[in-house]
């Protein structure tokens, strides 16, 4: 195995309950994870209590399709 090229410097911080900050590369400030539709009901999660965000799933798809 040869030298490492590349380590993302990613941070995750959870908030509560769902909602999680994440600070990436190369952009200033953090995106929020959360949950909407079918996946707060699933977990069971109100959305009285927390608003709809993009889920860390949204995420992956999204970066695997691009």
């Amino acid at each position: 195995m040869g030298d490492v090229k590349y380590r993302a410097n990613i941070r995750v911080e959870r908030i509560r309950g769902p909602i999680r900050h994440v600070w990436l590369p190369a952009k200033d400030g953090h995106h929020t994870f959360g949950v909407h539709s079918d996946i707060a009901e699933h977990y069971g999660v109100s959305m009285e209590d927390f608003p709809p965000d993009a889920t860390t799933i949204d995420w992956v798809i999204a970066a695997a399709a691009g």
